[in-house]
């Protein structure tokens, strides 16, 4: 890339970080304009970002990692890190889903947050969440990227939080922010080891470095060190154990659901998983562990996301579940990383789509989310049921649609290798798949299938709510069209003679193509049969039978599921009620113990001054009388002694 290109990085950041403190510090001074401004800010950065791009294809494939210093940063004994920003073909992939996403999504917010009087503080953070995005991906050094992953939990948290008139809004945006806090002492943790360990903490440095270090730290110091991003990507990307604030998280604006589900936030653990594959090469056993969590992790959002009637939770759980296939993908090895973004990429379109549908929704229905009391929607709102649709097409993997070629690869990918794992992580996925497409069918047909289950206050009506639903403006409508054009169309267009493979090879790597442990043409056959019965089933139970407004009893997998398999629970038992009676417990000792035996002394030192201060009255009779007591007892003790 050329020098005046790579120059342009550092704008990616400044120009919606300008946006967010322009918002933020201006005030009221800017409602009636500031929306727009947010808008602008983050069409600008795609502008850059797309000019950076273009120069990049220009490039030859082994000329494409590039880095640009703005200067010093620390320079502290033998450590010294610069403030600088990475350009390679992975963190632009990046760049230009941040920047086209979200800038679409801002669109959208215009007319969503049209009536609250606080859209411009909205927008504020909006940009402020695509600056700390962007910062994240750019960084060159893990430090830096630790900046802009902080500024990423800041900005969810005012974001989910956003409407914290309401308890549980800010209660949501409170849980976020703690068990993120959680994951973040794994990077720390993690940045510890690799300064011990390379004496660095930057890319450059660390990363051609793994396996010397690998040799020279040992294994055990390098498996710490994966487990410890590890534990910071689970944090990020709500990965099991760490993935319970994500479905609370809905407490946020729609907009926001959609940003962090799309485009920020979860695929923070991604990249970082991804960007940090040597590290994770030089310690098999942490690789292992992550491809591990991504399996169970994506089975779990799928059980979940199949007892949602909660539109924007169950959505929620299905980014969980995806995340997951991405995980597994990383925790692959080579073979894995370039469909674990490949599918980030596409993904980050369908959900935007189908969250911003979902906005569309709500917004006809009153601001209900619940789907039972949906249904019989696709005539009144065609644009979105239309969108959606292609959406819940690309997500359950339906040729040719975007999913198909990004979801199916991570699926072929799982099968790859030897012993008892290609067995395990392949028919994992290959359920995961059938369990997503029956869901995904389930919160489809719900809403748009089916007879009504609301009123219009006309002539039948059975005491079901009353409302008018219409389709929404074109501002919310015009993106989720775009969103659905990538959705039919771009993994199509990427997986094209493996293109975008081949785009990532100077960050991955070649990886050496190894044939799964069943044909090709078998896994694509059994994915279609799965997809095709989970849809069945629920176009069954949600399309043609009729779908009782009320939870009918249920299994106790089912109770389970609703209540999100108890992981508040779980979290509560073996976390919190320990970790409050542990604080208890050393609250009590340090008064007991620590400050009772100080406050003790102090005591003690006080009752003697109190008894010595009797001998200090102020009378000199006293002091005389004294005097002469001792006199008489210097006089007695020399008498005792001469005889």
């Amino acid at each position: 890339m050329t020098m005046q290109t790579l120059s342009l990085a550092p704008w990616l950041v400044a120009t919606p970080m300008v946006g967010a403190l322009v918002l933020l510090v201006a005030g009221r001074r800017t409602d009636r304009w500031g929306h727009w401004l947010g808008v602008l800010a983050s069409a600008a950065t795609f502008v850059v970002g797309l000019v950076m791009l273009l120069d990049m294809l220009g490039t030859p494939a082994d000329q494409r990692v590039g880095t640009h210093t703005v200067g010093t940063w620390i320079d502290s004994g033998p450590l010294h890190v610069d403030l600088g920003f990475q350009v390679d073909p992975l963190s632009m992939t990046f760049v230009m889903l941040v920047t086209f996403v979200g800038t679409l999504i801002h669109v959208y917010s215009v007319a969503y947050m049209d009536h609250d009087v606080d859209r411009r503080r909205f927008f504020g953070y909006l940009n402020l969440f695509v600056a700390a995005m962007l910062l994240l991906v750019l960084a060159d050094s893990y430090l830096l990227l630790f900046v802009g992953w902080e500024g990423v939990g800041l900005a969810s948290f005012l974001l989910i939080g956003f409407w914290d008139g309401k308890r549980e809004n800010a209660v949501a945006g409170k849980k976020a922010f703690v068990m993120n806090r959680v994951g973040d002492m794994g990077l720390i943790v993690a940045m510890m080891l690799l300064l011990a360990t390379f004496g660095a903490v930057d890319f450059g440095t660390v990363l051609p470095a793994a396996g010397e270090g690998a040799a020279a730290a040992g294994e055990g110091t390098m498996t710490a060190i994966g487990l410890m991003l590890l534990l910071a990507a689970c944090g990020k990307s709500a990965q099991l154990p760490l993935q319970a604030w994500l479905g609370d998280a809905m407490a946020g604006p729609t907009p926001v659901s959609a940003l962090i589900h799309a485009a920020t936030m979860v695929t923070a653990g991604v990249y970082l998983l991804v960007r940090s594959g040597p590290l994770l090469e030089a310690a098999p056993d942490a690789q292992l562990v992550v491809a591990i969590v991504g399996a169970l992790t994506l089975l779990f959002g799928a059980i979940v996301g199949c007892a949602k009637d909660d539109i924007k939770k169950a959505l929620a759980a299905s980014t969980m579940s995806q995340i997951g296939y991405m995980m597994l993908a990383a925790g692959l090895g080579p073979v894995g990383y370039a469909f674990a973004i490949f599918h980030l990429l596409t993904h980050g379109f369908f959900k935007a789509g189908l969250f911003l549908g979902a906005g569309s929704v709500m917004h006809a229905m009153d601001d209900d989310v619940n789907m039972r009391r949906f249904g019989g929607l696709a005539r009144l709102l065609p644009v979105t049921a239309i969108t959606m649709g292609l959406g819940w097409l690309a997500i359950l993997g339906v040729p040719p649609f975007s999913g198909f070629w990004s979801k199916d690869k991570i699926i072929e990918a799982a099968f790859v290798g030897e012993g008892w794992r290609p067995w395990v992580f392949g028919l994992t996925a290959l359920l995961g798949a059938g369990i997503t497409a029956y869901y995904m069918s389930r919160l489809f047909f719900m809403t748009f299938a089916g007879r009504r289950r609301w009123s219009d206050g006309g002539p039948g009506d059975d005491g079901a709510p009353e409302r008018h639903p219409h389709e929404s403006s074109r501002l919310m409508t015009w993106p989720m069209i775009v969103l659905a054009v990538g959705s039919v169309a771009l993994g199509g267009i990427l997986a094209l003679g493996d293109r975008f493979v081949t785009w990532l090879e100077p960050v991955t790597g070649h990886a050496e193509h190894h044939e799964p442990v069943l044909p090709v043409w078998l896994l694509v056959t059994l994915t279609l049969l799965l997809v095709l019965l989970g849809a069945f089933l629920a176009f069954r139970q949600y399309a043609v039978a009729a779908v009782p407004v009320e939870p009918p009893p249920a299994p106790a997998l089912v109770r389970a599921a609703r209540v999100d398999l108890h992981q508040d629970d779980v979290n509560e038992s073996l976390v919190m009620r320990p970790g409050q009676y542990l604080t208890r417990a050393l609250v009590y000792s340090d008064r007991t113990a620590v400050d009772g035996g100080w406050l003790g002394l102090a005591g003690g030192i006080g009752r003697l001054g109190a008894r010595l201060r009797r001998f200090q009255n102020g009378y000199v009779r006293s002091y005389a009388a004294t005097m002469l007591g001792g006199l008489g007892v210097v006089a007695l003790v020399v008498w005792v002694l001469a005889s």
